[in-house]
């Protein structure tokens, strides 16, 4: 594995994570959005990540050794297709003939959880970055 092979993982890893704390941060912007240009509710959002580099032959398996082209990348960003929440307002614009509301199949405690995980994740590959740094700097004080 090369030094720059492992700054490349942590830092395919470290914009995967950013885009996952995205969309969870407009999960929680949209938890009172009940009208969307869909039509509906907004739909709770959630990101799919993939090995990068997910061949599944021998050969990749022993290229990606030698080369270390490893990480993460997005492969989707889904939409949770769980059922709304209803709400009892006949007052509200969005409300059916029987006085329902749809609301966002949005979670907070959920996301909050999530963004945490997310957190968690990327001050883990700064923190790995930060070491492969060191790294090379001791590297380059050895030559003097």
């Amino acid at each position: 594995m090369s030094f720059l092979g492992s700054m490349s993982i942590s830092a395919s890893a470290l914009t995967a994570t950013r885009l996952r704390m995205d969309v969870i941060a407009e999960n929680i912007a949209n938890i009172d959005t009940t009208r969307t240009e869909y039509g509906g509710p907004y739909r709770r959002k959630y990101v799919v990540f993939q090995e990068r580099g997910n061949n599944r032959d021998f050969a990749s398996f022993f290229n990606r050794a030698q080369r270390s082209p490893g990480g993460v990348r997005v492969i989707n960003i889904g939409r949770d297709m769980s059922e709304f929440k209803l709400d009892y307002n006949p007052s509200h614009p969005d409300a059916d003939e029987n006085g329902y509301v749809r609301l966002p199949n949005v979670e907070v405690v959920q996301e909050m959880t999530d963004m945490m995980a997310a957190y968690r994740a990327y001050e883990a590959n700064i923190t790995a970055l930060n070491a492969f740094k060191d790294m090379a700097t001791k590297t380059l004080e050895i030559g003097r």
